[in-house]
């Protein structure tokens, strides 16, 4: 009987002894995986010899959990930096499913990096812009968009008398890149599209005027269908202050009226 009980007292104790180990490894994961975070790498989706061009359908994003304390010089590649890698040529074989890493890259050339994006005779410069700004952080580099203005000219004259005025500065200028995204493969598939800058292709002069412009008042971007490169002359000599929205809201109403009847 007192062996029974000396047995059944060991199973006991063996079993509290599991359940403390289970909870105390448990209570150590949710403390590793609280103090983790999540890195999104570059993965190779098939077999790939040296020399070969990445293009847009070879990679796909990785997710990799890490610890925070983790750190250091790493050859990984950074899904954010995808635009960066699409028309680059492998210096190695890589297989499908294989992390990319930099030292699988031959060194990018002047053509493929962004400078090879401006056209010649062109400049690149960069605008700040907020998600009002850049319709919701929708407009994507090789997008076209019309460059609207704000300006308060009290602010700048000292005239109380002077109203804030809004009007066309550019129409049907190209996007180059929207944060540090640019080129082919820089649509994030995540939906991760926040951006704080947009950058545009523009003639000498006409950067001056856009960082004149950006420096005195707001400019706002409206995107353009991908086929629409007109330009509208009319609305060089316009510009929008309060006064004059309040006379032509009939008018704008009418048009939209009549331009829907023709549809």
């Amino acid at each position: 009987m007192r062996q029974k009980l000396l047995l059944l007292a060991a199973v006991v104790f063996g079993l509290l002894a599991f359940i403390l180990t289970y909870r105390q490894l448990e209570n150590e994961k949710r403390r590793i995986m609280g103090d983790s975070r999540t890195e999104v790498l570059i993965r190779i989706t098939r077999n790939m010899a040296a020399g070969e061009e990445i293009r847009e359908s070879d990679v796909a994003r990785h997710p990799v959990k890490r610890l925070r304390e983790d750190g250091g010089m790493s050859r990984e590649i950074p899904w954010s930096e995808v635009s960066r890698i699409i028309g680059r040529q492998l210096e190695t074989s890589v297989a499908a499913g294989q992390t990319l890493l930099s030292t699988d890259l031959k060194p990018m050339t002047r053509r493929q990096g962004f400078t090879g994006a401006i056209q010649f005779g062109w400049r690149a410069v960069s605008i700040p812009v907020d998600p009002v700004s850049s319709v919701n952080n929708l407009i994507q580099p090789n997008d076209n968009v019309d460059v609207i203005g704000t300006f308060r000219f009290p602010d700048v004259r000292g005239d109380s008398t002077l109203d804030t005025i809004t009007l066309t500065i550019l129409q049907d200028v190209k996007v180059l890149a929207v944060g540090n995204r640019w080129g082919a493969g820089s649509l994030d598939p995540s939906g991760a599209r926040n951006y704080g800058t947009v950058t545009l292709q523009l003639w000498p002069d006409e950067v001056e005027m856009i960082t004149f412009a950006a420096q005195k008042g707001k400019l706002t971007l409206s995107l353009r269908n991908f086929e629409d490169e007109q330009i509208f002359r009319g609305v060089e000599a316009r510009s929008v202050n309060f006064k004059l929205l309040e006379k032509e809201i009939p008018t704008y109403n009418e048009r939209r009226e009549q331009r829907r009847m023709l549809k």
